[in-house]
């Protein structure tokens, strides 16, 4: 990096680092959770550098963040080179947030609306990291969709998000627990998994009902020969009657018995005890069995 932009950073990154405590801001703001956006803030400026330090970005790439609500995270990836581009639909954090992109030189792009309806690869571009305080009531809904592109490797390089610890352990759940579920799979199969920390609620404000946990997801090489639309059909099924024995909540799939007959998989078997590599297999032979018109 040339020296000017080395030199840029640490000035704007010590002019973030001269700001007023967030809790300042926020009182300033008038701002305050609002359980309906799922909002619990993170206050701890040392906390959020740490979880900064863990993703892989170096100065100049793009963090994608959604809900930054007063701009702490927001303030953490700035201070490490990032440009950022936030998406936040609370109305009340949005003065706190451009007053940031002010000292910030413009680095951080503000998009004010519901992360749901955005296309965040357009927004974000190409290698991009997500990088956020997903809050509670969007975060699995909007995982999902990143998740499930067609296209692999995906526009994003790497998400370090923080869920429920629940939804953290199943998406690194290994088969065979209470956690491991059609999750588990969309996560794992053509990603790297890994919880990087946990929470607990008096690490927020206000402090949720449960622990948290910030979980790391890296793209790998896709399987070959497998659609995400039939690892998901496939998931779906099994995992929507995971009690029952295979040869039950599989008999709506067509040819899904005999695929599992074909890989030597016993059908007495439930799904919680199929690896994924057993659910990429399936899924593969699985389209031997599509009819003409699903394999386009």
């Amino acid at each position: 990096m040339p020296a000017t932009d080395s030199t840029a950073d640490s000035e704007v990154a010590a002019r973030i680092a001269a700001l007023p405590p967030l809790k300042e801001g926020i009182a300033a703001a008038g701002l305050r959770a609002d359980k309906r956006l799922g909002q619990n803030f993170l206050m701890d400026l040392n906390l959020l550098d740490r979880i900064v330090r863990d993703v892989p970005l170096v100065a100049g790439d793009v963090a994608y963040e959604v809900g930054p609500g007063p701009g702490g995270l927001t303030r953490a990836l700035l201070k490490a080179g990032a440009r950022v581009v936030a998406v936040e639909r609370d109305r009340r954090a949005i003065p706190l947030l451009e007053a940031l992109g002010t000292v910030a030189d413009g680095r951080l792009r503000l998009i004010e609306g519901d992360a749901l309806a955005m296309d965040a690869a357009s927004l974000a571009g190409e290698g991009a990291h997500i990088v956020a305080n997903l809050p509670y009531n969007v975060g699995t809904v909007l995982l999902t969709g990143w998740l499930s592109g067609e296209i692999w490797p995906p526009w994003w390089k790497s998400a370090t998000l923080m869920f429920q610890q629940e939804v953290a352990e199943r998406l690194v759940a290994a088969p065979g627990g209470g956690a491991y579920g059609r999750l588990s799979v969309l996560a794992q199969w053509r990603c790297r998994a890994r919880i990087l920390l946990t929470l607990p609620p008096a690490a927020f404000t206000p402090p949720p009902k449960v622990s948290s946990a910030m979980v790391q997801l890296v793209p790998v090489a896709a399987p070959e020969g497998v659609r995400p639309g039939r690892l998901a059909a496939v998931t779906a099924a099994a995992f929507g009657q995971r009690r029952k024995m295979l040869r039950q909540s599989l008999k709506g799939v067509p040819g899904a018995l005999a695929a599992l007959a074909g890989l030597g998989i016993a059908s007495e078997r439930r799904a919680e005890t199929l690896s994924v590599d057993d659910y990429v297999a399936l899924a593969r032979t699985l389209d031997g069995f599509a009819p003409a018109a699903e394999r386009c």
